[in-house]
């Protein structure tokens, strides 16, 4: 590939393929970086002329030179993967013997329930609900942030993830000390969506074929993002103005800001929150199955990491320190 003007003709017939099967803009834009990387580290050759032993070669680079995560190199070949693929129709083999990025085996940070009191006492208030669903829903960033007004169950106390991590549903519990919070949230969030629609706004964006569908939904209430931004924004995919969900960063910052006023002197984070509320249920007594299915874990080796968090000292051993200061 010679210039970046044949390479943009090829980057949109990517950008097709991944719409036309309904991948998240945060997966397309990933995944056209990668392409666009790929690309320019053959020296623009074209995907066309190149097959896996350019593909083992980008992405070993990415393990040793660059020094990436596991996750990252594997984000790589997935780009790499889709587009041999679905885009060229020359599905890559079975030669794909790259060296691989290792992946550490870390326990995930947890914070105490004192810790987690004082994180929530300081979080900014606009940012106060989101946090709390974070930790007493066990929700994932995105999850959270991406819930419709239909997706709160009140009356079951329940809320339904939809299209979470790997395209599936799964319902959660819904704390009962944040089901008044969360009405007189939803009451503000009307107001502000009735304005829009008087202002000729009002519509949101919804997954795959449904605007096709149901012409009148996107403007529906229920259909409104529960946490939604402060302010419109140009849709990348549309060209549309429309009040997408509150931006991740700004949680993110809300967080982390209050971890430090908190004086909690550990690397947490949004997902840190997670983590404390499964360690946090089975040191309730909560079956693991149970917590599995709160968390839409895969496989439960998943879910067993925060058994680990639970054991005393590492293996329940205890110290023989005791032994010698004479306690």
């Amino acid at each position: 590939m010679a210039s970046n003007k044949t390479t943009s003709p090829f980057l949109e017939r990517v950008r097709d393929a991944i719409r036309t099967r309904h991948y998240s803009i945060r997966t397309e834009q990933a995944y056209v970086d990668w392409i666009r990387r790929f690309i320019l580290f053959h020296g623009k050759r074209h995907p066309q002329e190149m097959g896996e032993t350019e593909v083992n070669k980008f992405l070993t680079h990415l393990a040793v030179q660059r020094n990436v995560a596991a996750s990252t190199q594997n984000q790589a070949l997935n780009a790499l993967v889709f587009v041999y693929r679905n885009v060229l129709g020359q599905p890559l083999g079975d030669n794909i013997n790259a060296v691989r990025a290792r992946k550490p085996k870390k326990l995930p940070v947890v914070l105490s329930k004192q810790e987690i009191r004082n994180l929530l006492r300081d979080v900014d208030g606009s940012y106060w609900l989101p946090t709390c669903l974070l930790y007493g829903s066990g929700l994932r960033l995105m999850e959270c942030l991406r819930l419709r007004v239909q997706d709160l169950e009140f009356a079951h106390r329940a809320i339904l993830v939809r299209n979470g991590k790997g395209g599936k549903d799964r319902v959660v519990t819904l704390p009962d000390e944040l089901m008044q919070p969360l009405q007189q949230h939803l009451a503000g969030v009307r107001v502000l969506h009735n304005k829009d629609l008087q202002d000729g706004f009002g519509r949101v964006w919804l997954p795959h074929a449904l605007a096709r569908k149901y012409p009148n939904a996107a403007r529906e209430w229920s259909w409104q993002y529960t946490f939604p931004a402060s302010r419109r924004s140009i849709d990348p995919r549309s060209g549309k103005a429309r009040r997408h969900h509150l931006d991740e960063s700004c949680l993110q910052k809300a967080v982390k800001s209050a971890v430090r006023k908190a004086g909690i002197h550990k690397p947490a984070s949004c997902h840190t929150l997670r983590h404390s509320f499964a360690t946090h249920l089975l040191e309730r007594g909560m079956d693991i199955r149970t917590v599995q299915e709160q968390l839409g874990h895969k496989d439960i080796r998943t879910t067993q990491i925060y058994t680990h968090v639970l054991q005393r000292g590492g293996n329940a051993v205890v110290s023989p320190l005791g032994d010698v200061l004479g306690k």
